[in-house]
């Protein structure tokens, strides 16, 4: 699932939670796949912040951006990220 929806889902679940029209057990399912919705969301933009250029020293001591990539998304050996 994409953020974008599952951010969609889970606005739509408080809405829902907060309009309070729903009986206490079908409350807790709903609650429950919130919770579901907002873990997956954190997980996305955790990998979203991996790939966010991250800030480095060259060897003279300059600061430069590098895009952050791990080594299986390039087809490039651990040596060549490094550069």
């Amino acid at each position: 699932m994409k953020f974008e929806e599952a951010l969609s889902k889970l606005e739509e679940t408080v809405k829902l939670l907060e309009k309070g029209d729903i009986q206490l057990e079908q409350s807790l399912k709903v609650f429950e796949e919130g919770i579901r919705l907002s873990n997956n969301c954190l997980k996305i933009l955790g990998e979203a912040e991996k790939k966010i250029s991250l800030l480095i020293q060259d060897k003279e001591g300059k600061m430069q951006t590098k895009p952050f990539f791990s080594h299986s998304d390039t087809k490039q050996s651990p040596e060549e990220c490094e550069t």
